[in-house]
């Protein structure tokens, strides 16, 4: 029998490559990793692994076996979590990734909510930007992934294996500085800003950008790239290029030395919330997903 402990202790080999790191990982020792890799290769009647050296490789079968083992920890996690609801223990525990703009406005307006009606469920929090973040979500990283897409130019399939929870609509914003000769008009024209520099952010919203100008007939010079919505406002603050934002991102950053204009066409992104179709029903995971909605309504 192929035990669930045993699988982890493999994800974290065919992660790191060593039994070693592997270990310094799962807080335990090489002794038992090693011991832990024998049981499962034992269970399995095939070797799952080569070494050579310092280094090992997976053999066929446990690269089968890495593959599974995602969707089998997810399922098992439901499993636990559900049996444990329905045991009264009235505990639970969600891992939650987000995108910067959504960690710093509907996060903590969901999770507080979620403390005040369920105590005993703990949630945590890590960033990451899409794709990053769904991926983390396959690979069993995290319960429920804070994501987003923009209305073209990606598959509406890209998603179809997960639970999609919408959550809102959130347009972006033109931002220029205080002296630039549109900070007052009450829309612009992004062709209008064809001549400008620009300060870039996330790469899908990079992509985004580009594809966007390029419809209006330009190429934006990008001179600045940051992840960081505060760097981006700060730079077009100083006066050192134009950006656009999304409206969630300039809610949780006081826009010093620049001012936002509305940017037509429209470019719109849609916000989620993603998780597995095991975890879906594992009353933490469904909870969260609730109160996201319920602070999305309130964005």
């Amino acid at each position: 029998m192929i035990e669930a402990r045993h699988l982890r202790v493999l994800r974290a080999v065919a992660a790191t490559g060593s039994f070693s790191a592997a270990a310094r990982e799962l807080g335990c020792t090489q002794p038992a990793v090693s011991q832990q890799m024998k049981a499962l290769e034992s269970s399995a009647g095939t070797p799952l692994l080569i070494r050579t050296g310092r280094e090992m490789r997976l053999t066929q079968a446990g690269e089968a076996l890495v593959r599974h083992a995602a969707g089998i920890l997810a399922g098992l996690t439901a499993a636990e979590e559900e049996v444990a609801a329905i045991a009264g223990l009235r505990a639970g525990r969600v891992r939650l990734v987000s995108f910067p703009s959504g960690s710093s406005t509907l996060v903590p307006t969901a999770l507080a909510a979620l403390r005040a009606a369920h105590p005993g469920t703990r949630v945590s929090l890590v960033e990451a930007e899409p794709p990053r973040s769904v991926e983390m979500l396959r690979e069993g990283d995290c319960d429920i992934a804070l994501a987003f897409r923009y209305g073209s130019g990606q598959a509406a399939s890209e998603w179809d294996d997960l639970v999609v929870r919408p959550l809102l609509t959130d347009r972006l914003v033109g931002l220029v500085p205080e002296g630039h000769p549109l900070a007052g008009a009450g829309s612009v024209g992004i062709a209008e800003l064809a001549g400008d520099s620009w300060i870039a952010g996330c790469p899908r919203c990079r992509r985004q950008l580009v594809d966007v100008c390029e419809k209006a007939g330009f190429a934006p010079r990008i001179d600045f790239a940051t992840d960081d919505y505060p760097a981006v406002v700060g730079l077009v603050g100083a006066g050192l290029g134009v950006a656009v934002l999304p409206e969630l991102a300039i809610e949780s950053v006081r826009p010093k030395g620049a001012r936002t204009v509305a940017v037509e066409p429209a470019v719109e992104r849609e916000i989620v919330a993603l998780t597995l179709p095991d975890l879906a029903h594992v009353p933490a995971v469904a909870a969260t997903l609730d109160e996201l909605a319920r602070a999305a309504t309130r964005a």
